[in-house]
């Protein structure tokens, strides 16, 4: 290794030392030239003090220049990527040794015409620029040559002229190491198109897509645009599906230009970029000054959505972080990776389960948190169904537990995670739900504790992720399986969701329950659709839809607040407040312990006890899209997936 980075820096020092002896030559081969030019071209008439002036002038003249051009750094450039910036710098570098060069020699006695210096200065700059960028253009051509042999590359349109787009065209072109072969581009400013990029014609506008696709032979698009708003690059993801060809897309320009990633991060579109809204952002600071130094407790913290909590948690300095949650492989490795982040981070892991009271309250004595967030439940629609006494004892009774505890350690901040699913639920788990934020609005005036819940729907990545399973269903040949073809859903992305928990924390004043606005909702079936066409397939041609009907306790859409919860907004104008309901609270909490004893016992039938307890529960008969489908052994119901635990990555 010590040899050949020796070796690298003997051919840089090597080159460097060849280009200033051509330097040598251009400088003092100049003034000669300037000489001849300055008297017509005729040697004759020159006289002979001027040549006398110019030979004993030149190892002045040789020395005096070339400390210039080191000082201007002209023998550290990396020729193969010189640019304006370098130009510049071999322009100014140049002036300065003409007027030295000018004064100095009349001075020392060596006059020559004032002509003579601008000339010599023009001729040495035109050669020394010259030299130089023929390096650049000798790579440049070579590349374009060897390019021209592979046989691998991909025939590319790159949608969007503007900065991320040029810098795109640019590396692309001169990359050894991407096998893309930029053919047109596309940009919807009517004024660029027939214009040219990097010798890369525009054109059209995006309307013009297919027919360009077609013409071109494309069978790759980049979108470049990514300083566009999300409903724009929803329209034009939509415009490329409807090509056969692989959709990428580039992230924020600013990350190309400070480095922090490179070309190579140009990605697959993924469902994300798809939903048609903005990211929701949070005000950080207020955050920041709520956790910093405070004891923050994180239930079910190993899950998605609890390991997420942990990671912003554990970022915003707090004075311990306590990870509580059953599953042991989760939670180590949650574990592990804050630890390898935040070495000094005050962190706690327990084992232990929201439906045990007693080790409840020892961690709760034990550690006394400022503030718990509630992730722990059973989530997965299909199996609540089956198993609706569990639902219940987990996510009702252990949410009960957990806010008695934390009630009993005067714990300053309780949020809830729920789900759009408790809004008119048709099943066991959004049942569970809905009663566990009747119960939060009900303890808050029973305590100092500020409860509120924060309810938001489908989560983009959460474990049991539907597009990793629409892609391994792609990748055996089909079928792609979807319990209805109108079946729609609100996504919204893991960071989020988060970001809502932590700003409903921020707002909280007890009793709320915080929802967000997340734009119109999606159809599945266009999901899976979208994913076939970004894979370079064709749905019902190359890769079979099945619709499998739906599945108990599922119903067609989903609401985010019921009627009489009304709409309060907040300082985050996508951030929303459904006021909380008026609740018999001495019936509900009788129907409770109806309830708890129906789950011990298990002797009843518990949902009409739930039904008793939230009258907006109305459990569907099982519906079908169409008559239930056979499928192979080998297919995955990835509709099993889609509910409230089932989201897209």
């Amino acid at each position: 290794m010590i040899k050949k980075i020796k070796m690298i820096k003997n051919n840089r020092e090597f080159s460097g030392f060849l280009v200033m002896l051509l330097d040598i030559i251009i400088i003092n081969g100049c003034m000669g030239l300037a000489l001849f030019f300055r008297f017509d071209l005729d040697v004759d008439k020159i006289p002979h003090m001027y040549i006398n002036s110019w030979l004993s002038y030149m190892p002045i003249n040789t020395a005096v220049t070339i400390v210039i051009y080191y000082l201007a750094r002209m023998y550290h450039f990396v020729w193969s990527y010189i640019s304006m910036r370098e130009l510049l710098r071999i322009i100014v570098a140049e002036i300065v040794a003409i007027f030295v060069n000018a004064f100095l020699s009349i001075a020392l006695g060596y006059r020559m015409p004032i002509a003579v210096y601008f000339i010599s200065g023009y001729l040495i700059l035109f050669l020394n620029s010259s030299l130089r960028y023929a390096y650049r253009f000798i790579v440049l051509y070579r590349n374009y040559l060897l390019r021209r042999t592979r046989s691998d590359l991909v025939r590319t349109m790159v949608v969007g002229a503007g900065e991320a787009g040029t810098i795109l065209i640019k590396e692309l072109l001169e990359s050894d190491y991407i096998n893309a072969e930029v053919c047109c581009v596309i940009d919807d400013n009517p004024v660029k198109t027939g214009n040219y990029i990097k010798g890369v014609k525009i054109v059209g506008g995006c309307n013009d897509i297919a027919e360009n696709v077609d013409r071109y032979n494309i069978q790759q698009i980049i979108v470049a645009i990514p300083s566009a708003p999300a409903k724009r690059k929803r329209e034009i993801y939509n415009i490329c599906r409807q090509t056969h060809c692989t959709v990428k897309t580039v992230p924020g320009i600013y990350q190309l230009v400070n480095g922090e990633i490179s070309i190579q991060e140009i990605r697959h579109v993924n469902i994300e970029d798809l939903l048609g809204r903005d990211p929701v952002h949070v005000t950080n600071d207020e955050i920041l000054r709520g956790l910093m130094g405070k004891r923050v407790l994180v239930t079910g913290g190993g899950g998605s959505i609890g390991s997420e909590l942990c990671r912003q948690v554990a970022s915003h300095n707090p004075g311990m972080l306590i990870i509580f949650d059953i599953y042991e492989n989760t939670a180590y490795e949650i574990q592990q990776e804050l630890l390898r982040k935040y070495p000094n981070l005050n962190l706690k892991v327990i084992i232990g389960s929201v439906r045990d009271e007693k080790r409840l309250e020892r961690v709760f004595d034990t550690y006394k948190p400022n503030i718990v967030f509630h992730a722990a439940a059973h989530k997965h629609v299909p199996l609540m169904e089956d198993s609706p006494y569990e639902a219940m004892k987990n996510n009702v009774f252990g949410t009960l537990k957990t806010a008695k505890a934390a009630m009993r350690a005067s714990t300053e901040h309780f949020i809830f995670i729920s789900t759009d699913k408790a809004v008119n639920p048709t099943s066991v788990m959004g049942a569970s739900k809905r009663i566990s934020e009747m119960l939060i609005q009900s303890l808050r005036k029973k305590s100092a504790t500020e409860f509120a819940a924060v309810r938001f729907g489908n989560v983009l990545g959460s474990n049991g992720s539907v597009v990793p399973l629409f892609e391994k269903q792609i990748r055996a040949g089909g079928p792609v399986t979807v319990t209805h073809p109108d079946i729609v859903r609100f996504f919204m992305t893991i960071p989020e969701a988060v970001s809502l928990v932590l700003q409903a924390f921020a707002f909280a004043k007890g009793g709320e329950i915080f929802v967000l606005d997340m734009g119109e909702p999606v159809k599945v079936d266009e999901l899976a659709r979208t994913l076939i066409h970004l894979s370079g397939l064709e749905p019902e041609k190359d890769i079979d839809i099945v619709y499998t009907g739906l599945r108990p306790g599922e119903k067609l859409y989903e609401e985010i607040l019921m009627d009489e919860e009304g709409l309060q907004s907040t300082e985050n104008e996508l951030i929303h407040i459904g006021k909380p309901l008026v609740i018999d609270e001495e019936r509900f909490f009788a129907d409770l312990k109806l309830l708890e004893e129906a789950c011990e016992s298990e002797s009843v039938d518990a949902h009409d006890i739930i039904a008793q307890i939230v009258p907006t529960y109305h459990p569907p008969v099982r519906q079908t899209a169409s008559a239930p489908q056979t499928l192979p052994d080998n297919v995955v119901n990835i509709s099993d997936a889609i509910e409230c635990g089932a989201t897209l990555r």
